[in-house]
């Protein structure tokens, strides 16, 4: 039997500038089904990334406050942190 924290994998995405931290961080959360529509990071509909919540993040597309969120995947859960460039 598998203990809970052998399930547990933690997830850190760290780069430069616009190097696709946050558009992988929603393609995560797309194929283990946590979002159900991917948002360009930088789309011209003005709803911006599931992971860039403030107003201003989603008006010009960078990440400026780290996010913090979970998935499931098979029998883990995966912690991640966006964070900015």
């Amino acid at each position: 039997m598998v203990s809970d924290i052998e399930r547990v994998r933690n997830i850190g995405i760290s780069a430069h500038i616009d190097s696709g931290k946050t558009t992988l961080t929603e393609r995560i959360l797309f194929y283990t089904k946590k979002i159900h529509k991917i948002e360009e990071v930088k789309g011209k509909s003005g709803v911006g990334a599931t992971m860039d919540f403030m107003d201003l993040e989603r008006e010009k597309g960078i990440t400026i406050q780290s996010a913090a969120t979970y998935a499931e995947w098979k029998d883990s859960i995966i912690n991640i942190i966006d964070t900015p460039g």
